[in-house]
């Protein structure tokens, strides 16, 4: 692999991955861009003892634009974007409207009892593919290892960032999820605080080892495995499996079958056996229906300083389609309660994802 860093015109970091050493990524960003935006606010929510992002700048953000305007393709005569290069593997750069940055801003009192700080931390862009009309269910197995190569290599450096707590890999894939730009590609936050739904799950799994001695994570995969009826696909180092308490009408997690807390820990056979098991899952989604299905796939690492002895890395990747012509609204219970209520039965949801075929 290649690893080529460059900037773009506003001083964004780009980086280039390629599996050819010999990609020549050196060509400038010519455009004229404007200044990048201060760092959002965090308020502190006393009631839920959350911390919400205030970034009134994305408002503007580039919103469904056309192919021909697409700002994640690659630059070409007449037509510059975001990648400067007419061609590349896979590219990871800075958002250009980041829910949080490391740039510094001026921030007052919220007033009442919420505390208020700069929403430090970053946000980056994952271009799987130049190809505008692709899909992560298309790529290759060596480009889906690109991929998690990039992964690992964002994972770490993020990690390493002054005040970072967390880092999170994902991709929202759908106009029905909202998506903002439809071509292939994912995000990564990091986050200056353990995310609300990590902190929840690390405080239940040391409950769990407390009364049990061993890892929740691990636990429920091993009973998923040997249950086996809402297991979906497998393969030497991994299980894709509908959980028994699924909130969405098609949800499936993948697991490696060794604990690692975050990618890195994956061994390379580890990491080359994904992409043949997700991929396969993904087109089985897309089947499914015979549309393409909307989904959010989500990466659970540890957090950067606490838990690590706890985590479990895995996917999860769920959608809001529950049929062909129907979708899953989040409504007023799991809205405003959190309270979810599913439509399909997480074992039916397994036994028709496992009947489609996908070759």
């Amino acid at each position: 692999m290649k690893r080529t860093v460059t900037r773009l015109a506003d001083g964004r970091e780009l980086i280039y991955f390629d599996r050819r050493d010999d990609a020549d990524r050196d060509v400038p960003d010519a455009r004229e861009l404007p200044p990048r935006p201060d760092a959002s606010e965090l308020r502190y929510d006393p009631l839920t003892e959350e911390w919400i992002a205030i970034a009134g700048h994305r408002q503007g953000r580039t919103f469904l634009p056309s192919a021909a305007e697409c700002p994640l393709c690659p630059s070409g005569p007449g037509r510059l974007t975001e990648i400067p290069s007419p061609d590349y593997d896979v590219v990871v750069f800075e958002n250009r409207f980041p829910s949080f940055s490391a740039r510094s801003g001026e921030y007052g009192q919220a007033g009442g009892l919420s505390e208020v700080r700069p929403g430090a931390g970053r946000c980056e862009v994952v271009c799987f593919t130049s190809d505008h009309d692709s899909s992560f269910s298309s790529l290759s197995p060596e480009r889906v290892e690109l991929v998690m190569e990039a992964w690992i290599d964002r994972t770490a450096e993020l990690s390493a960032i002054p005040g970072v707590e967390q880092v999170f890999c994902f991709e929202n894939r759908g106009a029905e999820i909202g998506i903002t730009l439809a071509h292939p590609h994912g995000q990564i936050y990091a986050y200056p605080y353990v995310t609300p739904r990590t902190r929840l799950t690390l405080a239940a799994a040391e409950r769990h080892r407390e009364r049990t001695g061993g890892n929740l994570f691990a636990d429920v995969l091993a009973a998923e495995r040997e249950a086996g009826v809402r297991v979906v696909a497998a393969n030497e180092h991994w299980t894709a499996f509908v959980p028994a308490a699924a909130r969405w009408p098609y949800e499936v997690h993948l697991y490696p079958h060794r604990r690692v807390p975050d990618l890195g820990g994956l061994e390379p056979a580890e990491r080359a056996a994904f992409g043949p098991l997700y991929t396969d899952v993904l087109r089985r989604l897309d089947g499914l229906f015979g549309v393409a299905m909307p989904y959010v796939a989500a990466w659970h690492q540890a957090p950067v300083s606490t838990g690590r002895d706890l985590s479990y890395a895995h996917l999860e990747l769920f959608s809001i389609r529950r049929a062909a012509d129907k979708l899953k609204y989040l409504a007023g219970s799991e809205s405003a309660m959190g309270a979810f209520v599913n439509d399909v039965l997480p074992e039916e949801a397994a036994r028709l994802l496992r009947s489609v075929v996908t070759s």
